[in-house]
């Protein structure tokens, strides 16, 4: 037992060493972290301090500043509105897998949680459904458009987890928080700071109403994207 326990604490030193370094070197790398501190500075939060000890908090420098831009925005809009980010991408090295997704490998990718109201339609602030953020879906009814219906996909990220969702709280999109976001990043994000992609499923883009050219269907094979919105920069 001591000698497992020793190894343990080991491995735990080395690896906060090796988080904190990575705060250092990742710049050479083009890749800035997304503060994980929670100290009240600024609109943006990052879920779950997971995604910081396990280095999923880096983007891109034009990222960040494209996210931090938003998060002012939608707090200027609406006071006291913190926009939580999720899974961003590792430290170094473009190409690397930032597994389940298949796209997060070159730190120009970032989800961004939808803002949540309660049973009484009161908005609550830095609150998501999923503790993580992930795999709380917000439902499409029957009549709603639904690209992968009937498919059976065997390689696919694309999971329903449909016996999870009665553990989730009875929390629902705030509309008017999460619309802004997307019509601002559609418009501003795509002129200003060179926003490429928004992936949100088809149901959710028209229960919202938004447009814009920049928001895509990702493909029945990624996973789905009415529990998250996920962007991408230039």
């Amino acid at each position: 037992m001591r000698s497992w326990f020793a190894k343990f604490s080991v491995f735990i030193a080395f690896y906060a060493v090796a988080t904190v370094s990575a705060n250092i070197i990742a710049p050479s790398f083009g890749r800035v972290p997304i503060s994980c501190l929670g100290d009240g500075a600024g609109n943006v939060a990052v879920r779950s301090a997971m995604y910081c000890m396990l280095n999923r908090n880096y983007v891109t420098p034009s990222m960040l500043t494209l996210v931090s831009a938003l998060a002012d925005q939608v707090d200027q809009r609406f006071p006291g509105t913190t926009t939580v980010v999720l899974d961003g991408n590792f430290p170094f090295w473009d190409g690397f897998p930032l597994l389940p997704h298949l796209s997060h490998a070159d730190g120009r990718k970032l989800d961004i949680a939808f803002f949540y109201k309660d049973s009484s339609g009161n908005f609550v602030n830095r609150a998501t459904r999923s503790p993580i953020g992930y795999f709380a879906f917000e439902q499409p009814s029957s009549d709603d458009e639904q690209p992968c219906d009937g498919r059976r996909d065997i390689l696919t990220t694309r999971w329903n987890f449909d016996w999870l969702q009665p553990f989730f709280p009875a929390y629902h999109i705030e509309e008017k928080r999460t619309a802004f976001s997307l019509e601002w990043l559609t418009t501003e994000g795509v002129e200003r700071f060179g926003l490429e992609k928004v992936f949100v499923e088809p149901h959710l883009k028209k229960a919202l109403g938004v447009e814009g050219g920049a928001i895509r269907f990702q493909g029945c094979r990624a996973a789905r994207h009415d529990d998250h919105i996920h962007i991408q920069v230039k």
